[in-house]
This record gives C-alpha cells, structure tokens and sequence, in this order.
C-alpha cells in the first residue's frame, strides 16, 4: 500500500504532481452567465466565511513551499472583491512563476494598469459571442464592447499573453467558431474553446449542448489548417495548435470528450477556504478552520498533502455512476 509523502512535493497515489493552485477570491458574480449561474435566486456567502487576505496569502506561502509555482485567481468574478490588486502584491511578493487571473472583463479596464504594477502576469478574458445581442443573451447581464475594450486595456498594461475563453454550447454560439477563429488570427489573442461541462448551478447540462474539440479542429482546420503545438506531457488542460501559415493559435479544452485527467496538476481553493482535488468532486478539505484555529503551517502543509493524495484517477463524467456534484463551478472557482 502506498504511503503519503510527508516531504517534497505535493504528489498524488498515479505519481501525477501537483504544481498548479486556483484560489477563489469570492464566489459573487455581477454577471449571470446561462451555463454556470440562474438568473435569479443564488445566495451567495456571507463576507465572514470568506477567507480574509491574510488567511490567503499564508496558505499561497505554504503551497509555494511545496512546490506550486503557478497560482491563478478565480471567482466568481475576482475582481468585485475590494482591494484585490493589494492581494496581488502580496501574492506576487512569495515569487510564483506564473500569477494569473481569470475575468469576465467587466471591471478589468479600469484597474488593469494597478494589477499589473501589483506584480499579476497575465489575465484569461470570458466572452462567449462576438455579437452584441447574443453575448447579453448568454451572460444576461453585461456589454460586449466593455469586454473588449477591456481586452485592449490589458494588453497595453502588458497583462499578456492574454487569452479569451468561450464556453460553446451546441444552437447556442457554435456557429461563431469560424469567427473566433478569425478574432485570434486579427487580434493575436489566444482563443480557447471550452466544452461546456456539467458544473452549472441549475443542474440543467445536457450532453446534446456540448460541442466536442474535435468537431471545433475540424471546422477551423478546415478554413485555416492548424498544427499542433502542445507536448504529449504538458499538464495544461487545453490542446494549443497554431494556424499552419503563423497567424495566431487557439485552444482546445475538451475536458468531456478527452479528458486531460491523466496530466493533470491542478489543485483548487474556494472562496471560503475548501480545497478540492477535482471540480468534478464533492471531496473538500476545509483550511479555514485550520487557519481560525491557531493551526501551524505544518497542519496547512498536512491538509495540502491530504487533498492530493485523496484525488481520483479521473473525474468520472463519462461513466454510468457519475453524480454531479453539489457545488457549481461559480462556486468552486475556474
């Protein structure tokens, strides 16, 4: 039987490596995207569960000393939390390799020039439509052009490289997969492509709305051809290929149809302070009551160790025992 490592890095039972932390700053939205949050009705946490900046800061010191050198910021929306360029300098002071966000781009314009003082790399931009109607339509709330304009902003503060990711759904925005594609080859920004996954608050996913990688490979490729650029070892969850003639990239993210379990070095942190293994499961790990509880850094390094080492093969979406489950991904954090 296998022992759990009490030293080195933050290894699981299949030797996968753990590198890769998603911390969930709030689990608020001011947008209520059709395929993760209902429109109305979602009650959100009270601002005492949530981890105070200190509590976050000190857990990200704990993870980088085992080994974590990628941190990403999620919500919710991250940035209707207040004061969140101040836990980027803090964050950014521990000395990742990569401290990156992820945002619908509706407050991004406006404080990118201060993220990115405050020592954050790069932003992941959400748009699902390059139509003004439509794009309301899918996050019922918002603007397309302060997306946008937001995209620009990010790029002049040097938030690069900057990537957009669109969650498709089949006869609701899969006709505009040619016309990303031509977004990332005008604009040089990496368009990714997100199956849609069963982790939407109303329960409602169907597998009649995924629209699976491949299909979106073979209708790009088949306009402009692509060519790989993803290492067979890579743990990043999207498959990257170039356009063949050097104009831009996209990515795939095919987590239904191929999933990427198999590499994957991703461990997640919610807003109040539970770490999951796997959004697809309901195994948590509570840190805040370490933290609230005079808990040492040991007991931090301990609960990591353990969150790891309880994670599955793989995330079970495809098999007949599959049960969704009971936190949405607005919830758990992108």
């Amino acid at each position: 039987m296998q022992t759990m490592p009490l030293y080195g890095r933050l290894v699981d039972r299949y030797g996968r490596v753990h590198n890769d932390l998603r911390i969930s700053v709030t689990d608020r939205c001011n947008l209520r995207c059709m395929y993760w949050m209902p429109e109305q009705g979602l009650a959100f946490l009270p601002t005492k569960e949530l981890l105070t900046f200190d509590e976050i800061t000190r857990l990200a010191q704990v993870a980088r000393t085992l080994g974590v050198t990628a941190l990403r910021i999620t919500g919710g929306e991250p940035l209707v939390r207040k004061g969140l360029p101040s836990l980027i300098a803090r964050l950014s002071e521990i000395g990742f390799d990569d401290l990156a966000m992820i945002t619908n781009g509706t407050e991004l314009a406006k404080v990118a020039e201060r993220l990115a003082s405050a020592g954050l790399h790069r932003v992941n931009v959400s748009c699902d439509s390059l139509r003004p109607e439509r794009f309301a339509t899918i996050r019922r709330r918002g603007n397309l052009a302060v997306v946008l304009d937001a995209t620009r902003a990010a790029e002049e503060a040097g938030l690069t490289p900057l990537k957009v990711n669109v969650v498709l759904q089949r006869n609701q925005n899969d006709d505009e997969i040619l016309d990303f594609a031509s977004f990332a080859r005008a604009t040089g920004r990496i368009v990714r492509f997100i199956e849609y996954m069963p982790l939407d608050a109303e329960g409602t996913w169907d597998r009649d709305q995924l629209v699976p990688g491949r299909e979106v490979f073979e209708r790009v490729s088949a306009v402009w051809p692509l060519e790989p650029l993803t290492e067979p070892t890579d743990a990043a969850p999207a498959e990257r290929f170039r356009f063949a003639d050097g104009i831009g990239e996209i990515g795939l993210i095919s987590t239904v149809t191929e999933p990427f379990c198999g590499t994957c070095n991703r461990l997640r942190l919610t807003a109040d302070g539970a770490l999951r293994n796997c959004p697809f499961s309901d195994d948590e790990h509570t840190v805040r009551d370490v933290l609230r509880n005079d808990g040492t850094d040991a007991d931090l390094s301990l609960l990591l160790r353990e969150a790891v080492w309880a994670k599955f093969p793989g995330h079970g979406i495809n098999e007949p025992d599959f049960l969704r489950p009971a936190r949405s991904m607005s919830i758990t954090g992108g």
